[in-house]
């Protein structure tokens, strides 16, 4: 018989995991209404205007820092999972902004006298290893003893500043891809409530771990005007930020979206996360569904994505050549989920 570990699993630590632990987005808004803009600072090329994926610092004209942070609560129990999944996140607002990194730092906050060491060397290793695959090292970082154990980094990238993709350049006729499916959130809610099986677990890690490195790639093609990546704020509130930047409506086609099947079962099982919820409690207001749309495609839509994939848009003869260079990285599921319209900055959805 195997013996029970005397220690709680790292879910049971937290009260909320991944990017579904992020604050909503309208208490986002209230908190930083306040907050001094970054105009004066004229090689700040982007700050907290957009709500970005990441800040710029023009160095010189041939290059930029990409400056980011990422971290949060974990969103499955094993260690190393959890850092490769934390740390793939954090790189991705890096590669959303069309950069390559060059280092990490570490933010590790841990209830040192509930973990055992173990467990946070291997949380810490997980990372390392992704940031590994990224080409970069862990130059260093900082730890504190905290209630709930929290992991993720700060992330440094560079770029041409002539090249930065942003998340509010998007122009009127592009066409809107997605690079992931979408379910992690779902699959999480499964996990806590251990009703998610092994292929699920694998297809969830899989996903979450597969790093956005394609994203530094699309600032070379002619024709992509806008990328941000999806978080968790689900694919509406950061389609929502892209139209809003950009002054532009957007049409999206449920059919078309990448959805994981076994996410859409659960879906329809009811198993969905407080967190999109209260997504849509944000910005629902800028929403058009359909009039009979099930609850649980709704659900869907708002998800929290965490570790998820890049959205694009780009002029609609490139879309092809946009997704043929996601697809030859692994990539299998890129699709076109829709278009960008002149209009009032909301988004519609057809069934």
């Amino acid at each position: 018989m195997q013996a029970t570990s005397p220690y709680p699993r790292l879910t049971e630590l937290a009260h909320g995991g991944g990017c579904g632990c992020k604050l909503a987005p309208s208490v986002l808004t209230s908190i930083l209404a306040r907050m001094p803009r970054g105009g004066i600072f004229e090689n700040l090329l982007v700050g907290t205007e957009t709500s970005d994926d990441a800040a710029v610092y023009r160095i010189n004209d041939c290059q930029a820092i990409i400056a980011t942070t990422d971290f949060f609560m974990p969103v499955v129990d094993d260690p190393f999972d959890f850092g490769r999944i934390a740390a793939t996140n954090a790189l991705s607002d890096v590669y959303a902004m069309g950069g390559t990194p060059i280092l990490a730092l570490a933010v590790v906050g841990m209830p040192a006298g509930k973990l055992p060491v173990e467990t946070i060397q291997r949380i810490l290793l997980g990372g390392a290893s992704v940031c590994r695959a990224a080409g970069i090292p862990v130059a260093g970082g900082h730890s504190i003893d905290s209630l709930e154990p929290i992991y993720g980094l700060v992330a440094l990238g560079l770029a041409d500043p002539a090249r930065i993709l942003r998340n509010n350049t998007a122009r009127s006729g592009d066409a809107l891809i997605l690079t992931k499916p979408l379910g992690i959130g779902i699959y999480s809610a499964a996990l806590k409530r251990g009703l998610l099986d092994e292929a699920g677990y694998r297809e969830m890690v899989d996903s979450t771990t597969r790093l956005n490195s394609p994203g530094a790639s699309l600032a070379e093609i002619e024709g992509v005007h806008a990328v941000t990546d999806v978080t968790g704020f689900g694919l509406l509130g950061h389609l929502l930020e892209m139209c809003r930047g950009a002054s532009l409506r957007a049409e999206i086609e449920f059919e078309r979206l990448p959805i994981f099947a076994t996410a859409q079962v659960l879906a329809q099982q009811g198993i969905v996360t407080g967190a999109s919820d209260r997504n849509w409690n944000s910005y629902g207001q800028e929403v058009e569904l359909p009039i009979d749309m099930p609850g649980w495609q709704r659900a869907v839509l708002c998800d929290p994505q965490t570790s998820g994939g890049l959205l694009v848009a780009c002029a609609r003869d490139i879309a092809p050549s946009v997704q043929e260079l996601f697809t030859q990285s692994g990539f299998e599921q890129t699709s076109v989920i829709g278009y960008l319209e002149a209009g009032l900055p909301r988004v519609r959805v057809h069934s």
